[in-house]
């Protein structure tokens, strides 16, 4: 059985954390590959990303270039729509039979599990992985054992990027440089993303 985790969100835009996120899932929990997952509009953020879904995808493939155990995959922007995790796992089993599925979610999205879309029935078909970030922990006492049973927490050192704060920094004309990979920073300048209208 193939072990793949899956990194979902907006990825608007990838950055170094969520490269080491990976990264740390994948060798703390043995995985053999992790999936990049742009979604096209995620369940439970208010705000359309800012990027459109193309550049995205694209950023996605730019920053995992040349990683042998990472993988993009477009399968939630192909169905558009809201992307729920059940609908794309089911899809994934679908299509990649033979592997077993893990969702790698940072701490901080960790207690909203109880509020994603069937939760109950993902749960029994994938594993959760949180991301412990330092000062950031995940207090299992606040979830259900459905999903407590299915978690395993690995620790991460503290990276403070999100994207958020690229997104207002290159608005702000300031420097994103060392907070993404080189060929995401080209791609972001090249094509003035995030910048303010003049």
């Amino acid at each position: 059985m193939i072990k793949v985790g899956i990194m979902g969100g907006t990825f608007d835009p990838i950055h170094y954390g969520h490269l080491l996120a990976a990264e740390r899932a994948r060798e703390s929990c043995g995985l053999d590959e992790i999936w990049f997952i742009p979604s096209f509009q995620p369940p439970l953020k208010e705000n359309d990303p800012n990027a459109d879904v193309n550049a995205r995808l694209e950023m996605v493939y730019r920053a995992i270039d040349f990683q042998p155990h990472f993988r993009a995959m477009d399968i939630e922007l192909e169905r558009g729509g809201t992307s729920y995790s059940i609908d794309t796992v089911q899809a994934l089993q679908e299509l990649y039979p033979g592997r077993a599925f893990s969702y790698i979610i940072g701490s901080d999205r960790v207690n909203d599990l109880p509020q994603w879309h069937r939760i109950q029935e993902l749960a029994e078909i994938v594993s959760f992985i949180g991301v412990e970030r330092p000062g950031e922990s995940i207090d299992v006492s606040l979830l259900p054992s459905y999903i407590v049973d299915r978690l395993t927490v690995v620790g991460m050192p503290l990276v403070d990027i999100s994207s958020t704060e690229i997104r207002q920094r290159q608005a702000d004309k300031r420097s994103i440089r060392f907070m993404v990979p080189e060929k995401v920073y080209s791609f972001i300048r090249r094509n003035s993303l995030y910048e303010k209208p003049e």
